[in-house]
C-alpha cells in the first residue's frame, strides 16, 4: 500500500510516498481503509529522528486517522464493514490502510468529512485529558491556553468556553489572536510579551486555576506570574525548549501542580478510558455542532513536504490534514 516514507531522518524535503506493508490487525483490531490523516508536531519530531514510537507500533508517521472499516477482529464489537471511524494510533496514519484497536475507535458523526473528523481526535483528546482529566478545569474557573491557535489550542478553547470556564489565550499574530476570541476565549495576548501583566489585571491580581502550555521553557517565568495558589500548571508541548531553572520554593509555598503528560506512550487502558471520556462527554457536542474541529488546510498524500513545512512555520490556525 502507499504510504508517506523517508530513508534518512531530516526536514521536510526527506519525506515522498512509497510502498509499505498493510498491517496486519489482530483479533481485537479493525482493519481500516484511511481517507485522512491529521498533521501533528510529534510527526515532525518522528521525521527528525527525534520522536520514536513505542515498541510494536508502526514505524510509518502519523497518530490520527479517519477512514472506513474493512474488517472487524474476532474479538471486537460495536463496528461493522463500512463503518466511517476515527481515532488515535501509535503510528501508521500516512499510509491507506491502518489498524486500530476497536476501544479506540470513534464513530465519525454524519456531517463531517473524512478531513473533518480526522482533525478531531489527537487535539480534542489532548484538550479534554489535560483540562479536565488531570487539570480539573470546572465551570467559574480561568485557564490560559497557550498557541491558542494551534490544533490543541482550539479544541482547548472551545471546551473550556463550553464547560463554562473564562479563557485567556496566547498566539503570535493578529489572525490568530482574532480566531481564539472567534471561538471562545475572553482574551487573546501577545506571547511574545510579558502576557503574566494583563494575565493578572484580568484576574483582579488572583492569577489563572489552570495553565495549557504547548510552549515550554520559554513560558516558565511568565506563567509562573501568571498562575493563582493551589494552580495546575499542564505542560503538554516544548516549543520553546525543555529546560528551566526552577524555583521551588514558589511550587512549594504556593501550592502548585505540575504535571506532564504525552498521548502516544500511554498504556492502551488508560488510552481506552480517555476515549470513553471523550465519547461520552464531548462526541455529541461535536455531533450538534456546539464543538467544531478548525481545519486549518487539507493537502495531498504527495504533498506531505509541503504540509510539514507550513507547520514547521507556525502558518497553520487549527489542523493540517493529508487526504490519502
Amino acid at each position: 500500500m502507499r504510504a508517506v516514507i523517508f530513508d534518512r531522518p531530516g526536514g521536510p524535503e526527506v519525506l515522498r510516498v512509497g510502498q509499505v506493508a498493510d498491517p496486519k490487525p489482530g483479533p481485537e483490531d479493525l482493519l481500516v481503509r484511511n481517507f485522512a490523516a491529521g498533521i501533528n508536531r510529534a510527526d515532525l519530531l518522528q521525521r527528525r529522528g527525534r520522536y520514536h514510537p513505542p515498541p510494536g507500533e508502526s514505524e510509518t508517521l502519523g497518530l490520527e486517522f479517519a477512514g472506513e472499516v474493512i474488517s472487524a477482529g474476532e474479538k471486537t464489537s460495536g463496528f461493522r464493514p463500512g463503518d466511517r471511524v476515527s481515532g488515535l494510533i501509535g503510528g501508521g496514519g500516512y499510509a491507506e490502510k491502518i489498524k486500530v484497536h476497536h476501544r479506540l475507535a470513534i464513530a465519525i458523526p454524519d456531517r463531517f468529512s473524512f478531513e473533518m473528523a480526522a482533525a478531531v481526535p489527537e487535539v480534542f483528546l489532548t484538550a479534554s485529558q489535560n483540562l479536565f482529566v488531570l487539570g480539573g478545569l470546572s465551570a467559574g474557573e480561568t485557564v490560559l491556553i497557550h498557541a491558542g491557535a494551534s490544533g490543541v489550542g482550539t479544541a482547548a478553547i472551545q471546551l473550556a468556553r463550553d464547560e463554562g470556564a473564562r479563557v485567556i489565550a496566547t498566539a503570535g499574530t493578529p489572525e490568530k489572536r482574532q480566531r481564539c476570541l472567534e471561538l471562545g476565549a475572553h482574551s487573546a495576548l501577545d506571547y511574545r510579551e510579558d502576557f503574566s501583566v494583563p494575565v493578572r489585571e484580568i484576574t483582579s491580581g488572583v492569577g489563572v486555576q489552570v495553565i495549557l502550555d504547548l510552549v515550554g521553557a520559554s513560558h516558565w517565568e511568565r506563567n509562573l506570574r501568571s498562575i493563582a495558589v493551589g494552580g495546575r500548571y499542564l505542560v503538554v508541548g516544548l516549543m520553546g525548549g525543555a529546560t528551566v531553572s526552577a524555583d521551588l520554593s514558589l511550587v512549594l509555598t504556593r501550592r502548585l501542580r505540575v504535571i506532564g503528560s504525552t498521548l502516544r506512550g500511554l498504556p492502551l487502558p488508560e488510552k481506552i478510558a480517555l476515549t470513553d471520556f471523550f465519547r461520552e462527554r464531548f462526541l455529541p457536542r461535536l455531533e450538534s455542532g456546539a464543538l467544531q474541529p478548525v481545519l486549518d488546510r487539507v493537502f495531498l498524500i504527495e504533498e506531505a513536504a509541503a504540509a510539514h513545512q507550513r507547520m514547521e512555520e507556525n502558518r497553520n490556525i487549527g489542523k493540517i490534514v493529508l487526504r490519502m
